[in-house]
């Protein structure tokens, strides 16, 4: 089941709407600070995924030199799943988190959106790039959000754009290019990652505590489990999906 049907459904719990602007100013103390990590693993065959057939618009095709497949579920040569989104879900303190100075990225680059998975904190920028020679339409699917759906010409200025809300998952489309998504996580707070080639994910500045920490997939949907993190120690945890 399609992530966004499974939120929709009010399977999980959502986000606070409670502003964090009136909670008090996050501090980690890095004398205490730990790190959580672990991996995604993948038991059972990895399926397939389909060639994204770009023949409609050649401009798109011809920036691939092998055919592109869809990026729903990328299995690991080391049988672990990538793009998978990890996060803190409880446990924290209640706290204000400034949001970083430097933006997060999202490209489209081969009429492809990249990142396909990334999280961003609440209130810190989102740098859309269109690298392409031809035109996209930026389709933001939120729903705690504002949605918004904006043209953006090849090789336009950069939009900036900024999400007020914790909303953890939503997804970009392209309304000219129906196979172009990706995901994004919108956090109150900045623990959390994206694994990557080897399944694996760290965290890193995590004031102590005893935390549920969830996994979130497009696909496979969502997971989570509990955690102790003593301070200046290292806890880890796994996940596992199946086909």
């Amino acid at each position: 089941m399609p992530l966004l049907l499974l939120a929709a459904c009010g399977s999980s719990p959502q986000p606070s709407t409670q502003s964090t602007a009136s909670l008090p100013e996050a501090h980690v103390d890095p004398a205490t600070a730990g790190t959580i990590s672990g991996r995604v693993l993948f038991e059972g065959q990895a399926p397939v995924m389909p060639v994204i057939d770009m023949a409609s618009n050649p401009q798109c095709e011809r920036q691939h030199k092998v055919p592109f497949r869809a990026e729903t579920v990328i299995v690991n040569s080391n049988k672990t799943l990538r793009n998978v989104y990890i996060h803190i879900k409880d446990g924290l303190a209640p706290a204000h988190w400034a949001a970083p100075a430097q933006p997060a990225r999202l490209d489209q680059n081969g009429c492809v959106y990249a990142p396909h998975v990334q999280g961003i904190v609440e209130g810190q920028a989102l740098e859309i790039l269109n690298s392409d020679p031809v035109n996209h339409n930026v389709h933001a699917e939120s729903q705690k959000n504002p949605a918004w759906n904006e043209s953006q010409p090849p090789r336009a200025e950069h939009k900036f754009k900024k999400f007020g809300s914790a909303e953890i998952m939503f997804p970009f489309t392209c309304s000219v290019h129906p196979w172009m998504k990706a995901w994004l996580g919108v956090s109150e707070h900045p623990f959390f990652a994206v694994t990557g080639e080897d399944g694996s994910f760290r965290i890193e500045g995590v004031p102590p505590g005893t935390y549920t920490v969830e996994a979130i997939h497009e696909k496979f949907g969502r997971k989570e489990g509990k955690l102790t993190l003593s301070p200046t120690g290292t806890a880890t945890i796994e996940f596992t999906y199946g086909s």
